[in-house]
């Protein structure tokens, strides 16, 4: 079971995920202003790397981090945790949800009803 993530630690991660490895001026120049200091950073990879999310290459006094979690393995167990607590586990409930409450668009409706229809047809063969 993956570890949840706090919001400063995603946010690394997502740019972890972009760049794929990086040192933490590299992390730093992708943060949105104002820029956190290099030392929260710094402080924030090393609980990522405690967590196991994060790990690094060293050159010298420097490190690159990289990490070790992708970002789509993440993603499906956050979102089974959300489908858990939030939705009695049912994805029924889940859909429901946002598509009563995000006021989709009929594109994005269609959209939806197309990726449903295609997994129908796999799941039928």
């Amino acid at each position: 079971m993956i570890k949840e993530l706090t919001k400063a630690e995603e946010e690394i991660m997502q740019i972890l995920w972009e760049i794929e490895k990086g040192f933490v001026n590299d992390i730093v120049a992708k943060m949105p202003e104002p820029k956190p200091a290099y030392t929260t950073i710094s402080t924030v990879i090393r609980i990522l790397e405690n967590k196991g999310f994060v790990a690094h290459k060293a050159f010298g006094k420097t490190h690159e981090y990289y990490p070790l979690i992708l970002k789509n393995d993440y993603a499906k167990e956050y979102m089974s945790n959300v489908v858990k607590n939030y939705f009695s586990n049912s994805f029924h409930q889940m859909v429901s949800f946002f598509t009563n409450e995000n006021k989709l668009s009929i594109k994005e409706l269609e959209e939806i009803k197309k990726l449903i229809n295609d997994e129908i047809k796999k799941k039928s063969k």
